[in-house]
């Protein structure tokens, strides 16, 4: 079973989209674009009938709203749909969720409670942003990001991680873990700044690892050739 990404020339390099209810690692530099990425994952899940979770350890949601108005494929509309669960981890919801720094959390009731939630909900797809924030808010001495990462793999959900990572080759547990792992470039040629996508791991699928054009439209993020520049 495959899942489309909603971003147009990616399935291409994965076999037709992405083998579903695994963990995929989004990763990349600030201002590369892994947020987009993700939302419109989101947003073309909520347009298929899919039940979506937004975990937002960045922005509020007012925020990423304002973020992806500028982009065609329907971010806000999903949000309002009911088909997207938005959660702001520093939100009153989410400080209950997750407790905050310092205070003593029970590893394992933190990771029951994410699992247990996507899975009572028939969650589809979930997004979390980001895998730095995951560790500020869970207090990593334990190894409790990893513990919450192996119980989402386990999920029937189909998984995006997003992580500051800048070195392609310099990887983090996470990436071991994850079935796949998409990296984003920013790179600067003569003519200024450039932006390309690297599937580095695909798990069960036939990939294309090279570095392809990315760039930003109306429609939001294109890889390849297809599509008209606008930001």
């Amino acid at each position: 079973m495959r899942v489309s990404s909603g971003v147009s020339g990616f399935d291409d390099l994965v076999g037709g989209g992405l083998p579903a209810e695994r963990l995929y690692v989004v990763c990349g530099p600030p201002g590369s674009g892994k947020t987009t990425f993700s939302a419109q994952f989101i947003a073309d899940g909520a347009a298929n009938g899919d039940r979506c979770l937004f975990i937002s350890m960045h922005e509020s949601r007012a925020d990423l709203e304002r973020d992806m108005a500028a982009y065609d494929f329907g971010f806000e509309g999903a949000l309002d749909s009911g088909a997207v669960t938005f959660l702001d981890a520093f939100s009153s919801d989410g400080k209950r969720f997750f407790g905050m720094p310092g205070d003593r959390r029970d590893v394992n009731s933190v990771t029951n409670r994410i699992s247990s939630f996507v899975e009572s909900r028939d969650i589809d797809r979930v997004v979390i942003d980001s895998t730095m924030l995951l560790r500020y808010l869970l207090d990593d001495e334990e190894n409790t990001t990893m513990r919450v990462l192996s119980a989402l793999k386990r999920t029937s959900a189909t998984t995006y991680l997003i992580s500051e990572m800048t070195d392609p080759s310099a990887y983090a547990d996470e990436h071991f873990l994850a079935h796949g792992v998409v990296f984003f470039h920013n790179y600067m040629e003569d003519d200024g700044m450039r932006r390309g996508l690297q599937v580095v791991k695909m798990r069960g699928a036939d990939v294309d690892t090279d570095i392809q054009e990315l760039r930003f439209t109306d429609d939001g993020l294109v890889v390849g050739d297809d599509g008209t520049v606008t930001h």
